[in-house]
């Protein structure tokens, strides 16, 4: 499936806005998953910022597949000019312990640009489940099975699903479905016990008093939400795994573009615009730079793969 959109050039820029290596053809932004979700709300977000800034055409494309790895192979096999790139998320650490047959290794294949925003998970519950906070909802699951929603295997959701089993000391049942919205209907409809989603899916039946959030999976509360406490301030640290939104170009891509792309998207993220817009999608801007976010990539796959491993998770 593939959809464009198209970012014409502003007519106007500032004298002292220069993007040396830019601006001769449109830049790609390949976009893994469908159009109107978490990551495609992100990207369109901040690719007006990025067109400014590099005075360039933005042209978003949604290439969906393959939990990902269909635009991820698109982008790398592209040509390392910094004008085709890959605005992933969480599943690039995760395909690689999954898939099997990639034409590309993720390791590899990818230079690092920066972590643009992170989607926080909540644990959301059924209103009328009788349990009212955390401590209550873990005494429940000790005495009884509870369905647990995600919006798929090996999502962010379904690995911060088992973190928080593990740390918890407690058994649920796993239920996927093929998207957060999708698992927030049916926890609605109370056929589920509880969710653990994103925010943006949540939040609209939480609002109509058909859920309740329990806790958020992230080092502080969302701004969003100040009334969601974190899992670590109710007694369970380590329940920090988020969705997320990152940029990554085909490796061998000059390090002065690499830079040049992550300065650009760190000064959009600062936009007090873009970051109400991003607030409204319950998502958390970060813009971490090169260095840092490689570290990041490195170290999440090493700690995915240990999990997907440990947890016996598997695609069917």
């Amino acid at each position: 499936m593939k959809r464009r959109t198209l970012l014409a050039l502003p007519a106007l820029l500032p004298a002292a806005v220069s993007a040396q290596g830019f601006g001769s053809r449109p830049i790609r932004v390949i976009v893994p998953f469908a159009a109107g979700g978490a990551a495609d709300s992100a990207t369109r977000a901040v690719t007006p910022g990025l067109s400014q800034r590099l005075r360039a055409t933005i042209v978003v494309e949604n290439r969906t597949g393959a939990g990902g790895s269909l635009g991820g192979n698109e982008v790398a096999r592209a040509a390392p000019d910094g004008h085709t790139l890959l605005m992933d998320a969480s599943s690039h650490l995760v395909n690689p312990a999954l898939l099997r047959g990639l034409t590309f290794d993720y390791a590899t294949a990818f230079a690092p640009i920066s972590l643009a925003v992170t989607f926080p998970q909540v644990l959301a519950v059924k209103n009328d489940l009788p349990a009212r906070d955390l401590r209550e909802f873990i005494a429940l699951a000790k005495r009884q099975t509870l369905n647990l929603g995600t919006q798929g295997n090996a999502t962010a959701g379904h690995l911060g699903l088992v973190q928080f089993a593990r740390a918890a000391g407690i058994d649920v049942t796993h239920i996927p479905y093929r998207g957060g919205a999708d698992a927030a209907r049916d926890l609605a409809a109370g056929t589920l016990d509880g969710c653990f989603i994103t925010m943006l899916s949540a939040g609209p039946i939480v609002d109509s008093g058909r859920a309740r959030f329990l806790a958020v999976s992230a080092p502080q509360r969302v701004s969003l939400r100040p009334d969601v406490p974190t899992f670590a301030e109710l007694g369970t640290p380590g329940i920090e795994l988020s969705e997320w939104c990152a940029l990554f170009a085909p490796v061998g891509t000059p390090p002065a573009l690499v830079t040049q792309l992550h300065t650009a998207l760190a000064a959009t993220l600062a936009e007090a615009e873009v970051q109400r817009r991003l607030a409204q999608l319950a998502a958390v801007p970060v813009g971490s730079d090169p260095a840092t976010f490689a570290r990041f990539v490195s170290e999440g796959r090493a700690a995915m793969a240990t999990l997907v491993r440990e947890a016996n998770i598997r695609i069917d």
